[in-house]
């Protein structure tokens, strides 16, 4: 599962610097996988881009996103949904790209 920032967020920021897979982008910002960039998901506040999000599986016990919002916004994407082995295996590949 990826997840997901609602229309709650406060643009605090606390979430960004906390994602071992640079997978939160500020709104209206670009984002970027394997030297292609992609437009923003969403412009009016952050956003997790869900083909960089693995729940922090492999890095964390938990998702840090989560953990640091102080308005509770992060949820579970519904429109990805993944197992724990699925996100161990795109973490695995987002390892290989970064290298």
């Amino acid at each position: 599962m990826a997840l997901l920032i609602t229309d709650e967020c406060i643009n605090c920021g606390a979430c960004e610097p906390e994602c071992p897979n640079t997978a939160i982008y500020e709104g209206g910002s670009s984002w970027s996988l394997s030297g292609k960039t992609y437009a923003s998901i969403i412009n009016d506040y952050f956003y997790i881009a869900p083909d960089k999000c693995t729940e922090c599986v492999g890095f964390h016990n938990e998702p840090q996103c989560q953990a640091v919002c102080p308005v509770d916004c992060i949820i579970v994407d519904p429109g990805h949904i993944e197992t724990k082995e699925e996100l161990l295996t795109k973490k695995e590949s987002l390892d290989l790209i970064e290298r």
